[in-house]
């Protein structure tokens, strides 16, 4: 397959460490649902292993990328065309923490910036995460240390999931992180 359009985020050691976390946690025939998809890799290796995948990417050119690979995609902002419940939801959102002053108004940059704290995107998408995932599902979502490994898991813990840290990697002075999430049932 050749490269993404320089338009769409490419694969990278984000991308591989989430990629191998979900691997390692899947089941053929599982329910599974990658938010911002992206250049469909991650979605389409999970595919390959026997999960039943659904993506989504708001870039019109990522979607049709991924679209272009196999990758059944819907282009929406993270949940907003999706319906049912998942077994795995997986998100390598944009979570570099970004100045109002340094944003650059294009899709490629959309895919890294996370807001002023790095957790804007991430706030959004946990809020609605817990409603679609099945009664055992597990979420996996990739962070880095800019982004605040704390913050984020209390951001999960404020809605009634726990988190652990399955996966990290350092790189280019930050660490990514793959946090896997699932419903707090004490708290059901």
């Amino acid at each position: 397959m050749s490269l993404p359009p320089p338009e769409v985020y490419s694969p990278a050691e984000d991308t591989f460490l989430l990629l191998n976390a979900g691997l390692r946690i899947i089941s053929p025939g599982d329910r599974v649902l990658e938010i911002g998809t992206g250049s469909g890799e991650i979605a389409s290796a999970l595919m390959n292993a026997g999960a039943r995948v659904t993506a989504t990417d708001m870039n019109p050119i990522a979607a049709s990328y991924a679209h272009s690979r196999g990758v059944p995609v819907i282009r929406c902002d993270l949940f907003a065309g999706i319906r049912g419940t998942f077994d795995l939801i997986l998100f390598n959102p944009p979570y570099l923490p970004t100045a109002p002053e340094d944003r650059i108004d294009d899709w490629f940059e959309l895919a890294l910036d996370g807001g002023a704290d790095g957790r804007e995107t991430i706030q959004r998408f946990l809020a609605d995460a817990p409603a679609f995932l099945s009664k055992n599902g597990r979420l996996l979502l990739l962070i880095s240390s800019l982004t605040g490994i704390s913050e984020v898991s209390k951001l999960f813990a404020d809605v009634g999931m726990i988190t652990f840290v399955i996966s990290e990697e350092s790189h280019e002075g930050e660490k990514l992180i793959v946090l896997l999430g699932m419903k707090d049932l004490c708290r059901v």
